[in-house]
């Protein structure tokens, strides 16, 4: 048969090309794919050139093989239904609603181990967030919030809003969210922030602050989650941190650079930087739980926490191109984008 796939050609360039594909071999299912997820963040980068191509795509992933560069299938939010059964398949697999990490493409072949079975009651655009919600709890893990602490997000886009989502289930002192657009302020209130900031705005740092610097309060946050993508908001974070505060960067920058200041008040502040991403567990944390483990409570945040209204444009696979030059040029405007099938 004939499927069509989503290609980064290069620089701000994505087309839709037809490829063969086989019939499954033994153990393999053919998934026929409904809807997609663009991930903002990482694909962002890949189509406007800023990721390094000597790097590999995934080490977790086999649909994800490879070094970046392109030309470059990518994408890893996939819902689709398998549609054909290779020779040893278990005949319940039969049109069953499947998650799978694979690139924009019409169809795939893939492994049973390779496919998750999201929970009936998830409607398919439900669903496809579950990578978002798996990399908000694994923020969570290695962040490591507890009773009473003051928390700040910045950045308020798809996973920065289910983190928000997550932290506001705990009895924290305080919740403040900040990003460039007002609609995700607005959001980010919806989802439970007491307080949600421009940092661009002149004095919005200065105003978080004041929230917290009382004779009876801690001054700044315990805890900083960066998660903005822009690697200047890294040092506003850093800014806003407390003594022997945690900073959880959350952004992959790529090839952009982040321009610290650390020979300030850093150095005296014990402050800890902590890389968090999703492909792997903390050491600390990997005798309790597994990936499955994490994926199942993922499943569960998702039939809480509603995520559908975040999905603000839908487009067919053949428009893609309109879907990524929406999300480069008008950030404002586009929150979680999908593309149909």
């Amino acid at each position: 048969m004939i499927r069509q796939s989503l290609f980064f050609k290069g620089p701000r360039e994505v087309e839709i090309r037809e490829e063969p594909l086989a019939s499954p071999g033994p153990g393999q299912v053919l998934v026929q794919t409904l809807l997609s997820a663009i991930s903002p963040g990482t694909e962002m980068l890949i189509y406007r050139g800023q990721v390094p191509g000597d790097l590999a795509v995934d080490e977790t992933i086999a649909a994800l093989a490879g070094r970046f560069g392109f030309p470059l299938k990518y994408g890893y939010a996939v819902i689709g239904r398998a549609v054909v059964l290779g020779e040893g398949v278990p005949g319940e697999w039969q049109d069953r609603l499947v998650f799978a990490f694979n690139p924009h493409e019409s169809h795939f072949l893939a492994n049973l181990e390779e496919l998750l079975l999201p929970p009936a009651p998830l409607s398919p655009e439900a669903a496809v967030f579950f990578p978002h919600m798996e990399t908000a709890v694994t923020f969570i893990m290695d962040g490591q919030p507890q009773l009473g602490e003051q928390v700040v997000v910045f950045g308020q886009g798809v996973v920065g809003l289910l983190l928000t989502g997550l932290l506001a289930r705990l009895p924290l002192a305080g919740l403040v969210t900040l990003d460039l657009h007002p609609s995700r302020r607005r959001l980010s209130t919806d989802w439970g922030a007491h307080l949600s900031l421009d940092p661009g705005a002149p004095g919005s740092l200065e105003q978080l602050l004041e929230r917290w610097s009382g004779p009876a309060s801690y001054r700044g946050a315990d805890l900083c989650y960066e998660v903005s993508g822009n690697p200047g908001a890294l040092e506003q974070a850093i800014a806003v941190t407390g003594f022997h505060g945690r900073v959880v960067i959350g952004s992959w920058y790529g090839l952009k650079r982040a321009d610290l200041n650390l020979g300030g008040r850093f150095h005296r502040s014990r402050m800890r930087l902590i890389s968090s991403q999703v492909s792997t567990i903390a050491p600390e944390l990997s005798g309790r739980w597994s990936k499955f483990r994490r994926y199942l409570l993922a499943w569960r945040l998702l039939q809480e926490t509603a995520p559908v209204p975040l999905i603000t444009h839908r487009f067919p696979l053949a428009q893609a191109a309109r879907a990524y030059e929406l999300l480069d040029q008008n950030p404002a405007e586009a929150l979680q984008v999908i593309l149909t099938y």
